[in-house]
């Protein structure tokens, strides 16, 4: 049973910064995707970043290229997003994804094991 329990939002100012932080256990996929989606009022559900375990390989989405960083921690098996330079438009609750396999997705039904969610608000 995968089980994603997220941590690290908060509230924080335009330009701050927060790191959210995604523990992962109960994968024993050889290959898979961890991955960061969020979730505005009155928004459709959207991919913020994506990383493929076996290599690295990472994919942002425009709004968040050059802010936000996608990472892990094989040794704490924690898959991390940093953000930087925060804007009010970033304001979600946002949600550790994983699914397996080597395909990067940015679409929600490409993912099967979700978090809770953590709430981040940055303020004007």
């Amino acid at each position: 049973q995968v089980q994603l329990v997220e941590s690290g939002g908060g509230s924080v100012q335009a330009g701050g910064s927060l790191r959210l932080s995604c523990a992962v256990s109960g994968c024993s996929f050889n290959s898979y995707i961890m991955g960061w989606f969020r979730q505005a009022p009155g928004k459709q559900r959207e991919s913020v970043a994506a990383l493929r375990r076996s290599d690295d390989y990472t994919l942002y989405t425009d709004s968040v290229k050059g802010r936000f960083s996608i990472s892990r921690d094989n040794a704490k098996n924690t898959v991390y997003l940093g953000m930087n330079s925060l804007k009010p438009e970033d304001t979600a609750v946002y949600y550790c994804v994983v699914r397996q396999g080597i395909g990067v997705y940015t679409s929600v039904s490409g993912y099967d094991y979700w978090g809770q969610g953590t709430q981040v608000t940055v303020s004007s």
